[in-house]
């Protein structure tokens, strides 16, 4: 096999244009089989190898750069790179990661995770090496669903005046995580077409040099005009009006044409845009025919690729019924996803009401905004994203939706550990930096059920509201719960007792209610006497429930899966400190650092919040001051 001569950065050199053909089969059919065991993003990256490799052929590793665009597409190259023999714990808590990252390689010159950033870092790397008087090659890779962010623009508008050379790659397969839409998304698709410019131009040469006397000076003639002839045939021409030289669009299954044309675009003065026109998903039908199914896959069967296990129900499943359902109930609810809509589960409020359904693009600012300004005129935006996307927009929710107390809800999926995806998409910082927002309530299932009746809640009252829930499997338990949604009111599940060495409140919210329930019996088990409170709101805190518990216990325990700074914990304690609580505290989150890839139970048992390892500190602290 080809593939197993590739051991290390540049074998590739050593391959001829027959063997990086083959080379590319292989490949592919090692990510298929690979992730069919540990899932992945599988469809990003099968469209890649052929252009993956056609770069890696021309590049000398790690002297020459490559920024790789969010970075899920990044699999070809980290097998290039002599990474191969690690793909069996891809995304394992200690095994490779599923994007860039610079811990990992040399080669993996800046860690990604988010869209639209390739072309703002590889400027900066590009300048660094003018700065360092330095010469290698700087490439930035990225897709046509990432040029919907905004930063890519303010990027290239900075590369316009850089005079040095940068390549930028774009990978176009008209889809980001769904299928893209907006005006840019339209005006790539034209370009895709720009063929015909090339065969107008060559048939029209050919049919005017046969013309005596007179066919060559008109084709002289027409050689000093062919830009005007290209911005008719080719509608925009956005990169070269801007002043970034643009080539394409070529063939992303091509290596060798594409080895030249990059070849050619690193001897150019100044920025260079090569478009590849790829195919998400290319060589495994059922990621063809389904691309946004396999962006992110769980592991499947080859032969079908249907999901090896069937699985549960999602809080995500959750809300898609919730929204659908309401939808039909309230004509003002409208919809809004940042290129989301099979992942934030509105593709059924989509189907029933399309007129009410907006997809922005990778665009959480102009989302929030845009979400703000409906909002303002009585209408109410549901705005589902991803808990580390939401991130991207913190001053449009500020400036624009909470200092004008204007309703929105934000339906925040993923919150908390998501697991393999790693560092850069772990939810564990909304509950801190949406708490610290004036005018913000911010609510936390404990189950399904109680999403159900959050997100009603939510669509009935008034100003912003965030709800947030994990990734993963519903909870299903503690279904006989469901006192009505109060604004700032927590829900006593068990009460104290009346009998034990010491008393307990746990205050759990959201996820952290399952593993509370473990934590009590364990508490209960070693002789104290333990309450449980689900606390339902991040902010409002329920200063009542808390004043009522103060006088009674000896250890208040708020819960939460996020960080423990500025989060929830936090504000409990503050909540205590002003009630007179002369009671010890016992923060449960995650510590100030950032939290690598792997299975959630994984991280939960590193981290230490495991209810076994939660219930030894508590008993040893107890058991201290006796």
């Amino acid at each position: 096999m080809v593939l197993d001569r590739i051991q290390g950065p540049n074998d590739v050199h050593k391959l001829d244009a027959f063997e990086r053909e083959k080379l590319a089969r292989e490949i592919r059919s090692f990510l298929i089989e690979k992730l069919s065991v540990t899932g992945g993003h599988l469809a990003s990256n099968l469209g890649v190898v052929e252009l993956t490799i056609a770069l890696h052929s021309i590049c000398d590793l790690p002297r020459d750069q490559i920024v790789w665009d969010v970075g899920h597409q990044s699999y070809t190259h980290k097998i290039l790179t002599g990474r191969k023999g690690d793909f069996d714990r891809l995304r394992a808590m200690g095994g490779l990661a599923g994007f860039p990252k610079r811990e990992e390689s040399d080669c993996d010159i800046f860690g990604t995770g988010h869209s639209s950033t390739s072309i703002s870092a590889g400027l900066g790397l590009a300048v660094a090496r003018e700065l360092k008087g330095e010469d290698y090659k700087i490439f930035s890779v990225i897709g046509d669903g990432a040029m919907t962010g905004g930063m890519v623009y303010e990027a290239l508008n900075n590369a316009a005046e850089f005079k040095k050379n940068f390549v930028i790659i774009l990978n176009d397969n008209n889809m980001s995580i769904s299928r893209n839409v907006g005006g840019l998304s339209m005006n790539l698709a034209r370009m895709r077409t720009s063929e015909n410019y090339k065969n107008f131009k060559s048939g029209m040469q050919s049919s005017l040099e046969k013309i005596p006397v007179y066919g060559n000076r008109i084709v002289d003639r027409m050689r000093k005009t062919k830009e005007g002839i290209k911005q008719l045939v080719i509608p925009g021409m956005m990169f070269e009006q801007m002043g970034i030289m643009y080539l394409g669009p070529i063939d992303g299954s091509d290596i060798e044409g594409m080895r030249q044309i990059f070849l050619e675009a690193t001897k150019i003065e100044g920025p260079v845009i090569v478009h590849v026109l790829t195919t998400k998903g290319r060589g495994f039908a059922p990621a063809e025919r389904h691309p946004a199914k396999f962006h992110g896959t769980a592991p499947y069967d080859m032969a079908t690729g249907l999901p090896l296990k069937n699985p549960a129900t999602t809080y995500t499943d959750v809300f898609s019924t919730v929204m659908r359902k309401m939808g039909g109930r309230n004509d003002r609810l409208l919809a809004l996803t940042a290129a989301m809509e099979t992942g934030t589960g509105l593709v059924r409020f989509h189907n029933r009401y399309p007129g009410r359904f907006f997809d922005v693009g990778i665009a959480e600012q102009h989302a929030v905004t845009f979400a703000a300004g409906l909002a303002s005129q009585g209408l109410i935006p549901v705005f589902a994203v991803y808990s580390s996307f939401l991130q991207r927009a913190f001053d449009q929710i500020l400036h624009d939706v909470a200092i004008q107390k204007l309703h929105v809800i934000f339906a925040i999926d993923r919150a908390g550990l998501v697991g393999p995806d790693g560092e850069t998409h772990q939810g564990i910082f909304d509950l801190s930096y949406l708490s610290l927002i004036p005018n913000m309530v911010i609510l936390a299932p404990k189950n399904k059920w109680e999403l159900s009746d959050m997100l009603k809640w939510a669509i009935d009252t008034e100003g912003p509201v965030a709800i947030r829930y994990p990734r993963g499997a519903a909870f299903d338990g503690l279904r006989e719960f469901r006192e009505p949604i109060q604004r700032g009111r927590a829900e006593e599940i068990y009460p104290l007792r009346g009998r034990g060495t010491k008393m307990i409140l746990l205050a759990p919210i959201g996820s952290m209610v399952e593993r509370a329930l473990r934590l009590r019996e364990l508490l209960l088990q070693a002789g104290y006497d333990v309450a449980l409170v689900n606390m339902r709101f991040a902010k409002p805190v329920d200063e009542a429930i808390l004043a009522d518990y103060a006088n009674r216990v000896d250890l208040v325990v708020p819960m939460e899966e996020n960080v423990l700074a500025g989060g929830f914990g936090e504000h409990v304690e503050i909540c205590l400190k002003e009630i007179g609580y002369r009671g010890k505290t016992f923060l449960v989150g995650f510590a100030d650092h950032f939290i690598p890839h792997g299975s959630v139970e994984a991280l939960m048992e590193e981290e230490g919040l495991t209810a076994e390892k939660i219930s030894r500190k508590i008993i040893s602290l107890l058991s201290s001051e006796e």
